[in-house]
């Protein structure tokens, strides 16, 4: 088709402060004065159905005329469908779709697991009730198990441990999923540990937060001696110096013990807020009673490095690492898991030894050795810890 042939658009018109998008005149009629024209095309606009075409004012990428025998077909939909396919603009990889159906797969069969597991937790005490009546109907005598020592009671300490969880749009979906299972962690760590600090999870939001509302089911509502708060680090923080001070908040006892005869309202004073960072300059060299220490939650594989030193820093924090490079040498990078470095406090709270905390906690595949070339001291009152797993455990890049 020529060039002249082809029908012209009209231009955008200012009309009582409203703009007209450009109508074929092929659509309107080439021989309308413009005021007819401006009107007819409000009209096309307002009720696209009455004309029989399609919203010009609001989508004109999806019109299809037929102007002159040349047709112009919408563009493709890249919107992905339910199933989490793209249409053919944009189709995902065979390795995509397998992981999505392998995850779709997974999730299917939650309540079959659940299920699974209880009837073998039913079957065991079963045959153990079925061993134990046949002894009896034998005349045998049946043996009595050993008494386990009694564990000593759990001690409440006025400090606080704050995983800062203002990271979310920098993680992918596994690098999320590899957090909560650090923060499940740290939690079971505090929990089970003799001397325990007041856990905290700080800028609870976002994704991370979706994950524990949906596919965690919420469980982390019944954790005790823990809180999931939305506010940030350095609010949270001024909290935390009132649930240490308040009743409840603490013992001076484990590795604190020695400031049992001092001032407690000057201890409080005295109480510090520090961001663990492997960026900072100054060395943790202990932890202080009514003080709180945060960590990053950040998995990123050393994408983000020095985010939370910045942050810190722009806070008005003070920053510390812990003392690895003093006390151990590694045969890898010093960069620990979020629940490697809750652990590691925790163990130095019980002994206050960090040669012995870091021995007890970091994974044997880092090979960090004291520099003294001996183990942890004997009669350490750290020794109740167990070692950590070897296991291959997602990392940080928050702590030294």
């Amino acid at each position: 088709m020529d060039e002249s042939e082809r029908p012209s658009k009209m231009r955008k018109i200012s009309h009582d402060n409203a703009e007209i998008l450009e109508v074929p005149k092929a659509i309107l009629g080439a021989d309308r004065s413009d005021e007819q024209t401006i009107q007819e095309a409000n009209a096309i606009n307002q009720n696209p159905a009455v004309h029989g075409q399609h919203n010009v004012g609001n989508d004109p990428d999806s019109i299809e005329a037929d102007l002159d025998g040349e047709s112009f077909p919408a563009p493709l939909d890249t919107t992905p469908s339910l199933d989490g396919v793209t249409s053919e603009a944009n189709p995902m990889s065979k390795n995509q779709l397998k992981k999505l159906r392998k995850k779709q797969e997974w999730e299917s069969k939650r309540d079959d697991r659940k299920t699974i597991r209880k009837e073998k937790l039913i079957a065991k005490r079963l045959r153990k009730k079925d061993a134990y009546d046949k002894a009896i109907a034998e005349g045998g005598s049946v043996a009595t198990p050993e008494r386990k020592e009694t564990k000593q009671r759990a001690v409440q300490l006025p400090v606080t441990i704050m995983i800062d969880c203002d990271f979310d749009e920098l993680m992918r979906d596994n690098e999320r999923i590899s957090l909560g299972g650090q923060i499940t962690r740290s939690y079971s760590d505090n929990k089970g540990s003799t001397y325990r600090a007041h856990l905290t999870v700080c800028s609870f939001l976002g994704k991370l937060r979706a994950r524990f509302d949906g596919i965690m089911g919420g469980v982390y509502k019944n954790y005790r001696g823990t809180r999931f708060l939305e506010q940030d680090f350095v609010d949270v923080a001024e909290q935390a110096k009132v649930w240490m001070g308040d009743v409840g908040g603490g013992e001076l006892q484990g590795a604190f013990e020695k400031y049992a005869d001092s001032d407690h309202d000057l201890l409080r004073d005295q109480g510090e807020v520090v961001y663990l960072s492997s960026e900072a300059e100054d060395t943790l060299n202990e932890l202080k009673p009514y003080s709180t220490y945060i960590i990053g939650g950040l998995v990123d594989k050393n994408r983000e490095k020095g985010i939370c030193y910045k942050r810190a820093t722009q806070r008005g924090l003070r920053t510390a690492k812990l003392p690895i490079g003093d006390y151990l040498e590694m045969s890898s990078r010093k960069v620990l898991a979020t629940n490697h470095v809750n652990e590691i406090m925790l163990k130095w709270l019980e002994c206050g030894d960090w040669g012995d905390a870091f021995m007890k906690v970091i994974p044997k595949r880092k090979g960090g050795k004291l520099r003294s070339g001996g183990q942890p001291s004997e009669g350490s009152e750290c020794e109740s810890g167990a070692e950590t797993s070897d296991a291959a455990a997602p990392v940080i890049i928050v702590a030294e």
